[in-house]
């Protein structure tokens, strides 16, 4: 066990046990901006269909039921503008973090194979690389890459830290540049639906693609649009070459939905109401905190898309970290997704009304 684990860094978030401790002992409570857990109710609707498909003693299936494959599928259709969207197609997963760390030992990635990944980046991309032994590296613009040995390459918009969005014309450059190297890509979306002074598009646009999903693949998440992060509830779409094989992996592996939770998934990605409502909600926070943080001497870079304010005061993150936990507010440090955030912190927008105007007041 031991050989697995130090293959890892070590687990980012134990970093902040102290200055968690800071901010809780504020008279007024702790805000907690640093984690993007969803804090508000799960949608009525779902968990009705939840609780109705509760009675479900049998084992689920690892490709789901025709039913939720029908509702992926509308929804891919429906929401990203794809076409010919069939059951092959379409992949259910246990949330989003379990592909992104397995994937590259289920492609059968190992030492001299290279796993690619944006500069500022979701932390996992890595750890997924280090579990499999396979070669990693960031990058700026991904097709500076060596191509030689290159076998996955993460694309993230809107990004997680930064909400930088990539436009429809990066994204079939990079497409582009992928297939004509025989890279497998892999786009993370799974804030898509949030997005605030740009229109995030998906790789599965015929506009990106050409038409074709060969060598691509969408990773979607309904754990921020519909506060689903306890459900474990996501699922990809793209080239069926590539989710066949992973579809039979999975099998043996046992990573399968639960039936009750495949019944929520199907109510949630059915209705665009409570998306609209959740949006509403993130949009007033965001608004109250991008101004308070701006006030208090903050600049914001990016963050057009995603749940979250990447913002400096142009000094060590841990400096800004320890100057917000005083005030009781607690944000994550920008070096957690890798050394170009070393002045920056991540401002989540997953807190109450309440606790969001508590911010502002201390701000």
């Amino acid at each position: 066990m031991s050989a697995v684990s130090d293959r890892l860094p070590t687990f980012p978030w134990d970093k902040l046990t102290p200055y968690k401790a800071t901010a809780a002992a504020h008279p007024d409570g702790i805000v907690d901006l640093s984690v993007g857990t969803p804090v508000d109710p799960v949608p009525e609707l779902i968990q009705k269909a939840l609780v109705a498909a509760a009675d479900s003693p049998g084992y689920p299936t690892v490709w789901g039921t025709p039913e939720l494959r029908d509702a992926i599928t509308g929804w891919v259709e429906r929401r990203l503008g794809a076409r010919e969207v069939t059951h092959r197609h379409v992949l259910p997963i246990v949330g989003s973090k379990e592909l992104v760390a397995w994937l590259p030992t289920q492609l059968g990635l190992g030492p001299g194979d290279r796993v690619a990944y944006p500069r500022l980046a979701y932390p996992t991309y890595e750890v997924g690389a280090r579990l499999a032994r396979a070669e990693h590296e960031a990058y700026d613009d991904p097709t500076e890459l060596d191509p030689e040995g290159l076998k996955l390459l993460w694309l993230n918009s809107p990004s997680n830290p930064t909400g930088k969005v990539l436009s429809k014309e990066e994204l079939t450059r990079i497409v582009g540049w992928a297939r004509s190297h025989g890279i497998l890509l892999f786009s993370d979306e799974c804030y898509l639906e949030l997005g605030w002074e740009a229109d995030p598009v998906s790789v599965l646009h015929p506009d990106v693609n050409g038409g074709s999903y060969d060598g691509i693949i969408s990773v979607h998440s309904l754990s921020k649009r519909s506060n689903l992060a306890g459900y474990r509830a996501a699922f990809l779409a793209g080239d069926p070459a590539v989710l066949g094989p992973l579809l039979e992996i999975r099998k043996h592996g046992g990573m399968m939905t639960s039936a009750p939770t495949q019944a929520a998934v199907i109510a949630a990605l059915g209705d665009d109401d409570h998306v609209r409502v959740q949006r509403e909600r993130y949009a007033s926070r965001r608004e109250l905190l991008r101004e308070a943080l701006v006030t208090h001497g903050f600049r914001i870079e990016h963050s057009e898309a995603s749940l979250y304010l990447w913002a400096t005061r142009g000094e060590s993150c841990w400096d800004t970290v320890a100057h917000l936990a005083e005030r009781g507010i607690l944000v994550a440090p920008g070096d957690f997704y890798g050394p170009a955030g070393a002045e920056f912190v991540r401002v989540a927008l997953t807190a109450t009304d309440e606790r969001v105007a508590a911010a502002v007041r201390r701000l």
